[in-house]
């Protein structure tokens, strides 16, 4: 029986809407932090843990979750991760001291690395090959802005109400998809081999260890004992996690699909992108917000316009792809990306916000060009059977190019800034001294309580600290620049074909589909119908998938 184009366009939305939301809730804190301190008495290294646990979770588990989907059903983990996240995303409504928030990201977190690969296997597994490069340009779109949505949800939350919003929404809108969750069919692999518990417990101590250790790092020193043993775990799990899958009758992943070159590239360019981004908005909420004195909601409109080019170009980029290849979308967006990080690395402290605008708006349409290109790479690269851990690898590799990011940027803003205001503190009085030279927001802090005798102090901060947003900035966009030029030799070009049988049609085909549209959902070649009848009047709204085309799935 085939699905109605109504059951289509629902099986996209309720999929867009999960990983909006769970992408989202990384960023939705950043503006919250100082009313949660408050609320909460939150020390800073609190405040550190309870944005990162989320993210730490989310990577450490992400690629176990995927492995747990194809065995055992991609909506049933669905379910499990937004009932976990639902749960969690609550409790802090009244389990509200430090270490109980901690704890409850990280559940949140958990929740996070089942729903994530859940939603975009589902996808790529039900959807005929001619629709797959559309819907999955959709989903990577929405993933891309989900951390510009939580910025602009929680700045407006902030406006009327409390920190504790935050998690009301979430929570509500977390339980709303979960209900959601059980009206789509389920999707499972066509076999199932011995667990890799091995290859499990090594690739969680392999992501967890780097993203633990350059998170604490940065706050801390990446010299700290704690921060030096978990990079130490983190390379050994790495070595074993690779040893292990090689011999692995059943791997959890397959190392050997980093040969593949569409795989490679996208895996890539995921981890630069989100690595590139979410550096970015951790200096540019510190930059808007301290020096330029935006409150929380101007801070989150100030991103606002990144919005329309990253989902614009991620719905045109499977078409373009279809013309020039792999390697030109991504060559070209990771280097527009990087020319916006350069371009502004040239902020001060009397930059105005055109001055942040069109280089954002620069990197916005690198990003857009990008993201679904390299997200349909990994998952058109292996098999159907195993489209939960493709998925997998693919929001790994974008938690732990966050984690970079975040870390690089950090340290580099910390690192500058700790150089810089040496040369200030001996015009600082011994009382606020200390609140100074810790970090800008104390020196801010400091003016306010020693008034305008005190303005040449904060004025000289500001100058050092917008000098190390530069500098960090800088550092992005030659990260950026640096994997550009990996890309540009590594990357397949216009007549790579992708090896996995969940790839999709072939590019030209997608593109005509697409435009054409299809409004019976017809089964691909395979399922016992001509793939070419179906294909005549439907747009991006009648998505949909046939049960046929899934196997043993979308019962």
């Amino acid at each position: 029986m085939e699905l109605t184009a109504g059951r289509r366009r629902w099986l996209l939305f309720v999929n867009i809407v999960a990983v909006s939301l769970v992408v989202a809730t990384m960023s939705a804190l950043y503006t919250s932090l100082p009313d949660i301190a408050v609320g909460i008495g939150a020390t800073q290294a609190e405040l550190t843990w309870i944005v990162d646990s989320y993210t730490l979770a989310l990577a450490a588990l992400v690629l176990i979750a995927g492995a747990l989907g194809d065995r055992f059903g991609r909506r049933a983990t669905l379910i499990v991760g937004l009932a976990l996240f639902t749960v969690a995303s609550a409790l802090p409504l009244w389990l509200d001291s430090p270490l109980w928030v901690i704890i409850l990201r990280a559940v949140a977190g958990v929740g996070a690395a089942f729903v994530m690969p859940s939603t975009l296997s589902l996808l790529t597994a039900s959807f005929p090959p001619e629709r797959r490069g559309s819907a999955v340009g959709m989903w990577a779109g929405f993933a891309g802005i989900g951390g510009i949505v939580g910025l602009l949800s929680s700045g407006l939350m902030l406006e009327v109400w409390s920190w504790k919003s935050i998690f009301v929404v979430y929570s509500a809108i977390g339980l709303l998809v979960l209900l959601a969750a059980f009206t789509i069919g389920e999707s499972v692999a066509s076999r199932h081999g011995r667990p890799d518990v091995l290859g499990a417990v090594f690739s969680a101590l392999a992501v967890g260890g780097v993203v633990f250790g350059l998170i604490e790092g940065a706050h801390t020193s990446f010299g700290e004992p704690l921060v030096v043993v978990a990079l130490v775990v983190a390379v050994v799990s790495l070595i074993g996690f690779v040893l292990v899958e090689l011999r692995a009758a059943d791997p959890l992943l397959d190392v050997r699909y980093f040969r593949r070159r569409g795989f490679t590239t996208g895996s890539v360019a995921v981890g630069m992108q989100f690595l590139t981004i979410f550096g970015f908005f951790l200096l540019i909420v510190q930059y808007l917000q301290l020096v330029k004195g935006y409150d929380a909601i101007s801070a989150s409109l100030a991103l606002a316009p990144m919005v329309v080019p990253v989902m614009v170009f991620s719905l045109l980029s499977p078409r373009i792809t279809a013309v020039v290849g792999l390697r030109a979308v991504c060559v070209v967006g990771l280097a527009s990306i990087a020319a916006g990080m350069v371009l502004l690395s040239r902020l001060g402290v009397d930059s105005t916000y055109w001055d942040i605008l069109w280089p954002m708006i620069v990197a916005s349409v690198g990003l857009g060009l990008s993201t679904a290109p390299a997200t349909s790479a990994i998952v058109s690269d292996i098999s159907a059977d195993e489209q939960g851990v493709a998925a997998a690898v693919n929001d790994a590799m974008r938690e732990v190019g966050a984690a970079i990011g975040i870390a690089l940027s950090g340290s580099i803003l910390a690192g500058r800034y700790a150089t810089g205001i040496v040369d200030v503190l001996p015009a600082v009085p011994e009382a606020g001294r200390q609140a100074v030279e810790s970090s800008f927001a104390g020196a801010v802090e400091f003016g306010s309580a020693a008034g305008p005798a005190a303005q040449g102090v904060v004025d000289a901060a500001a100058g050092i600290f917008a000098a190390g947003i530069s500098d960090a900035l800088f550092a992005l966009g030659m990260v950026a620049a640096g994997a550009t030029v990996l890309l540009l030799f590594v990357a397949p070009g216009r007549g790579y074909v992708p090896q996995g049988d969940a790839a999709p049609a072939d590019a030209a085909g997608d593109a005509a589909a697409d435009a054409a549209g299809d409004a019976t959902g017809a089964a691909p070649a395979g399922a016992g119908t001509d793939p070419a009848a179906g294909a005549d009047a439907s747009d991006i709204d009648d998505l949909g998938a046939h049960p046929a085309e899934m196997g043993p799935a979308q019962r």
